[in-house]
């Protein structure tokens, strides 16, 4: 597996903490609460992205890092909603590093597939930064396999490589392993999964009544609708009432046990909410109890749908 490090060579922690809500859900004493908890207990991995709360985000945690930046793992996306264009790529970046307060990042992301700029123009563009000190690995996010493959190819006639992937994947949303997983583990990509909690929906708020984005975002409310996850994140409840722990700890601990894994992104609006996914970082989830959580939700069928190869 591709080994990402610091600066100064710390390894980069078993979690990463998503900075999404900083300036948003989260004002600055409440981010910055957020960045210490998650330094207190060792993480050392933040990732952001130029479209996050109009910037406060890359802002907020620029200001946080600053004090120990080369033993951090500073993560940010190009621009969401632009083509991914030399351009562009390059525009986006100067913002984010502007609002970072830093000279590099050690991960830029893609934030989505551009079906409509050549990847020869992405990847040179990503590769000079590369060579020119500005950013240290290469990322994409929200890619299916086959893009990430035909991507790779055309990185390596760049000069530089993919070397880590961001998927979405929890307990209802396992699609990625299909293919992204097993072909990062193939082809030594690190994977830093996001969304752990499926929204909130598997920290069992919604179940007792609670709020959130599946509430406020018709977005996430259309990704979550289906019944069965609900009933998946109901029994979830169940099953954490049973061994004594929290939900939201055993969704982030299913998460990270899976080989492929590097990293799962925890987040949160307020430190009282991030500490259950923190929790995981200790929690010991063994085979029995893997299997029983693997089987409140329906795994996704092989990519060669031979479903009596499943």
């Amino acid at each position: 597996m591709t080994k990402i490090t610091a600066p100064d060579g710390t390894p980069v922690s078993p979690f990463c903490f998503g900075a999404m809500q900083f300036g948003g859900g989260a004002d600055e004493g409440t981010s910055r609460a957020l960045y210490d908890a998650c330094r207190n207990r060792g993480v050392n991995a933040f990732d952001t992205a130029h479209s996050y709360t109009d910037g406060t985000s890359e802002t907020y945690l620029g200001r946080f890092a600053a004090r120990e930046r080369d033993s951090l793992v500073i993560a940010t996306k190009a621009p969401f909603s632009r083509p991914q264009t030399r351009s562009e790529i390059l525009a986006g970046f100067d913002e984010s590093r502007r609002r970072l307060g830093l000279d590099s990042v050690d991960i830029l992301y893609l934030h989505r597939f551009d079906p409509d700029t050549p990847p020869q123009e992405t990847f040179e563009t990503l590769a000079r930064l590369q060579s020119d000190g500005l950013i240290r690995h290469v990322g994409v996010s929200n890619y299916a396999a086959w893009q990430v493959m035909r991507a790779q190819a055309v990185a390596a006639a760049c000069g530089t490589r993919i070397d880590i992937v961001q998927p979405m994947y929890n307990l209802v949303k396992r699609q990625a392993e299909t293919e992204i997983l097993p072909m990062a583990l193939d082809e030594d990509i690190a994977v830093a999964t996001y969304s752990p909690l499926g929204g909130g929906l598997l920290s069992g708020k919604y179940a007792a009544g609670g709020t959130g984005r599946l509430t406020e975002d018709e977005r996430y409310s259309a990704r979550y609708a289906p019944d069965w996850m609900h009933a998946a994140a109901s029994d979830l409840v169940t099953l954490a009432t049973e061994v004594g722990t929290d939900p939201a700890t055993l969704a982030v601990a299913w998460v990270a046990r899976h080989p492929a894994v590097t990293m799962p992104i925890v987040s949160a609006r307020t430190v009282a909410q991030l500490l259950p996914s923190l929790a995981a970082l200790d929690f010991e989830l063994d085979d029995a109890l893997m299997a029983r959580l693997s089987a409140l939700s329906p795994a996704p069928a092989p990519a060669t749908d031979r479903l009596e190869e499943a």
